[in-house]
């Protein structure tokens, strides 16, 4: 097969926007951005130190960085971030929406993070970094008023 210089200049400029486009695609999710300063954030040394928020009850702390759209994010401990989506009404519905949420945030978050299948289960996804010990967690779970929620924990692995 003969790739002529013509062809590869096409697939070069294809590469850009292919690129640009996934890129697109990922801001277009309102909690991108908030998600990348979180992701950032649990890789250096400090940790969530600076957006650390008032004492609640437990070893949970507030945060000053809630993911846009996204409800009750805190705090536990000097290594893990926690968020939930908003109360959906029935299990499926959550199903759906952890589902969109694994797949925007693969977007967002970019190389380096994949799905790790062997440490997921019907009830939980999990995302890890490939060079760094940084997983989330997507889970499944429901309030005591029988709505459904996909909550998000972020955390640093200690392996």
């Amino acid at each position: 097969m003969t790739i002529t210089a013509g062809t590869l200049a096409l697939a070069l400029i294809g590469l850009p926007a292919a690129m640009w486009a996934r890129e697109a695609r990922a801001q277009v999710v309102p909690y991108c951005a908030d998600l990348k300063r979180v992701a950032a954030l649990a890789m250096t040394k400090e940790r969530f130190a600076s957006i650390v928020g008032k004492p609640q009850e437990g070893n949970f702390l507030d945060t000053t960085l809630t993911l846009t759209g996204w409800k009750d994010c805190s705090l536990y401990g000097a290594g893990t971030y926690a968020c939930d989506f908003p109360e959906l009404d029935s299990a499926e519905d959550a199903e759906r929406a952890q589902a969109e949420i694994l797949q925007q945030a693969k977007a967002c978050l970019g190389e380096g993070w994949s799905e790790a299948a062997d440490r997921s289960s019907a009830r939980y996804v999990v995302l890890h970094h490939a060079a760094r010990p940084v997983s989330i967690t997507l889970s499944l779970d429901e309030t005591s008023d029988k709505k459904h929620v996909v909550r998000l924990i972020l955390f640093v692995r200690r392996n």
